[in-house]
């Protein structure tokens, strides 16, 4: 696959999961959609290969991220906040236990 395409489909995979993260947040897909398009528009003009292939990287850690590390919190009081984690967050999740056993 070629740069071009390699950052096409990271603009578009970017995108998408800026909508599942925020999803039913308008002021954070709003944010997060123009940092997405400013970002990719500063290095339009980019042409070094290796620079290149570093910003995918970097761009696809950060999706990386976003997919795995983002909770959306809703405040329903005034000092309360309620989580609302995706399912596929909480996949890799291991449970808590109160009271741990001893090693034998």
């Amino acid at each position: 696959m070629g740069q071009a395409a390699k950052v096409l489909q990271l603009f578009k995979t970017l995108h998408r999961t800026r909508q599942q993260v925020f999803k039913n947040d308008a002021r954070a897909l709003e944010a997060a959609r123009k940092k997405i398009n400013e970002e990719f528009k500063c290095n339009k003009t980019e042409t070094s290969p290796k620079k290149i292939e570093e910003l995918i990287k970097i761009g696809s850690d950060v999706e990386l991220i976003l997919r795995t590390s983002v909770i959306q919190g809703i405040h329903t009081d005034h000092n309360t906040l309620k989580l609302v984690p995706r399912k596929d967050l909480l996949i890799e999740n291991v449970p808590y236990c109160d009271a741990p056993t001893q090693k034998q």
